[in-house]
């Protein structure tokens, strides 16, 4: 009896801390929890990039960007910041904004409260040194939140963001044609639109893919009366 109600107590302690990683995939859970997934209230769309800066696929969003007149947000990797910090401040130059990703790509369920803040707190300070603009908003590796996490996340008065929509863009088998049809299904006002400008956590030259599918997204966006707009401050 005594094991059985301690391996009921571990295993609850278990649902309670990954329970928020469900927030992606299962709106409701991230609306209770008070994750933003969607910014309504407007007649816009915000397209978001996580993963980079990288050296080509960077430069290659931000050329569709700058051909349609359209702007974004980039969560950016402290780690890839370091190495190319020039490129972060490309992406301010270029009237976009940047955000907190992480130092290093690492699943947060598997790191201690400890440990998570001082990736975060290296990773904000790098990019804002690089960009030249103070980051407030914060996406998780992978999008999962742990419970400890999105607390102390909150603590450091952040925002915690997710998306509404995705394209997928990180799989091998993505193309720009379903990169753009599985980004734009359904999609009206108040989307967040998760997409990638590198591949170093994901398929190689997965970026190509994004970059082909923004002139599509983009005019899809364009048929139905929206606007690519930033993440409000």
């Amino acid at each position: 009896m005594i094991r059985a109600l301690a391996g009921a107590a571990v295993s609850t302690g278990a649902v309670l801390h990954a329970g928020p990683a469900l927030a992606p995939v299962v709106p409701s859970i991230g609306n209770a929890l008070g994750v933003t997934l969607r910014e309504d209230g407007g007649e816009g769309v915000a397209l978001t990039f996580d993963d980079g800066p990288h050296p080509e696929g960077t430069p290659a969003v931000l050329e569709r960007l700058r051909e349609a007149g359209a702007v974004a947000t980039f969560f950016l990797v402290g780690e890839q910041v370091e190495r190319r910090p020039a490129l972060a401040a490309e992406i301010v130059a270029a009237g976009h904004r940047v955000e907190l990703h992480c130092h290093r790509h690492r699943n947060q369920l598997r790191l201690t409260p400890r440990d998570l803040l001082d990736d975060a707190e290296r990773a904000k300070a790098t990019i804002e040194d690089a960009a030249g603009q103070e980051v407030r908003d914060y996406r998780p590796p992978y999008g999962i939140f742990s419970a400890v996490g999105l607390r102390a996340i909150r603590q450091r008065g952040w925002r915690p963001v997710l998306w509404s929509r995705w394209g997928k863009d990180w799989r091998r088998k993505a193309t720009p044609s379903s990169i753009a049809a599985r980004a734009t299904s359904g999609i009206g006002a108040g989307d967040i639109v998760l997409l990638h400008d590198a591949d170093y956590y994901s398929a190689p030259g997965s970026w190509i893919g994004t970059a082909g599918a923004l002139p599509s997204i983009l005019a899809t966006l364009d048929e139905r009366g929206l606007r690519p707009m930033l993440l409000r401050r």
